[in-house]
C-alpha cells in the first residue's frame, strides 16, 4: 500500500529528532519499534497520545530522567514504529507495549504516565497485570467514551476506516496531502487548546505529513472501545493521579471529575491556562506532578 511505501525514515526524518542519541531500534512481538531510554532509577513508562510520538515527551525526559530510567515508546503505527496487525485495539496495544517492555530488559515499570490515549493504554496495562507499577498519572486522559464534539468526529473517521479496502489509503493521502498546508497544521494545533513550541509544533507538521503515521492514528482511533476499560477501571490497583487543563479542548476536564466520581483512588488535579497538550506547554509543572505521583 502507498501509506506503507511512504513511512517516515529515521536518516531523513529522524535526523532532527528530539534526544535521538537515547533512541533505539528493536523487534518486540514481531514489531519494529523506535524507543527511547534514557536516566536511571526506577522505570517510568511514558505514553503519548494518538497522532503524536516519542517527540511529544521531549520537555519531560531531561527533567525526569536525573530521577527516573524513563522509557518513551512511540506507539505502534506511529512516528517510527511499525504498526501493529490486524487492529490496534486497546488490549493489543497493552501486550504489544508488554513486549516491549520484556524485551528492553529493564525492571518493570514503577511508574507509568500517559497522555490523551496513552493513559488509557497505561491503565489496561495495569489491570492486564502488566506493569506493577506504584501509580499512573493521566495527562488530560481518554478515558471514557468520547460524546459530544469528539464522539461526532470520531465515530465517523472510525467507520471510513472500517468501510473498505480503499477508504483507509483515500483518507490517509487526504489528511497528508491537507497537511502540507502549515495552516491546516496549525488549526489542528489550535483545536487541542494549547500552544506548543515551535520545534514540536514542526514535528507534528512532519508526522501528519506521512500517511503511515496518518494511516496508524486513524487505525487506532477506529478500534478503540473504551467501553471495558470505563467498566474495569475501579478495578485498578494503584492511585490514579488525573491532571486535567482547564483549556482542554479534545478532552474536557469535567471527563477527569467523572472519573474521579467512579474511582475512590483518583484524585483531579487542574492544570491552569494550558490544553490537550499540557506537558508540552509546562513541563516542568507536570513532571513535578509525576514526580508527586512517585512521592505518594
Amino acid at each position: 500500500m502507498e501509506a506503507q511505501r511512504r513511512r517516515l525514515a529515521w536518516e531523513r526524518d529522524g535526523a532532527d529528532w528530539p534526544h535521538r542519541a537515547h533512541s533505539r531500534f528493536l523487534q518486540a512481538g514481531g514489531l519494529h519499534w523506535h524507543v527511547q531510554v534514557a536516566g536511571q532509577g526506577p522505570v517510568l513508562l511514558l505514553l503519548h497520545g494518538t497522532g503524536a510520538s516519542s517527540h511529544s515527551m521531549a520537555g519531560l525526559l531531561p527533567l525526569l530522567s536525573p530521577r527516573f530510567t524513563v522509557v518513551v515508546p512511540d506507539l505502534p503505527g506511529h512516528a517510527f514504529t511499525d504498526p501493529l496487525q490486524p487492529a490496534p485495539g486497546l488490549p493489543a496495544m497493552a501486550r504489544a507495549l508488554a513486549a516491549l517492555l520484556a524485551m528492553l530488559d529493564l525492571a518493570p515499570p514503577a511508574l507509568v504516565a500517559g497522555h490523551s490515549a496513552g493513559a488509557a493504554i497505561g491503565a489496561q496495562l495495569m489491570l492486564d497485570g502488566h506493569a506493577p507499577a506504584r501509580a499512573l498519572v493521566s495527562m488530560n486522559g481518554a478515558l471514557l467514551p468520547f460524546d459530544g464534539v469528539a464522539g461526532l468526529l470520531f465515530a465517523p473517521l472510525a467507520r471510513l476506516i472500517g468501510g473498505g479496502p480503499l477508504l483507509p489509503g483515500l483518507v490517509t493521502r487526504l489528511v497528508a496531502r491537507q497537511a502540507r498546508d502549515d495552516r491546516a497544521v496549525q488549526r489542528l494545533l489550535d483545536g487541542t487548546g494549547s500552544v506548543v513550541p515551535a520545534a514540536s509544533a514542526a514535528l507534528y507538521a512532519r508526522l501528519v505529513r506521512s500517511p503511515a503515521h496518518v494511516a496508524g492514528a486513524l487505525a487506532m482511533m477506529a478500534h478503540w472501545d473504551l467501553r471495558p476499560l470505563a467498566d474495569a477501571l475501579p478495578r485498578l490497583p494503584v492511585p490514579l493521579w488525573l491532571l486535567a487543563s482547564d483549556r482542554d479542548r479534545m478532552v474536557p476536564p469535567e471527563q477527569a471529575r467523572a472519573v474521579a466520581r467512579r474511582l475512590r483512588q483518583a484524585r483531579v488535579l487542574p492544570l491552569a491556562g494550558t490544553g490537550h497538550l499540557a506537558h508540552e506547554e509546562k513541563p516542568a509543572e507536570v513532571a513535578a506532578l509525576i514526580q508527586a505521583a512517585w512521592a505518594g
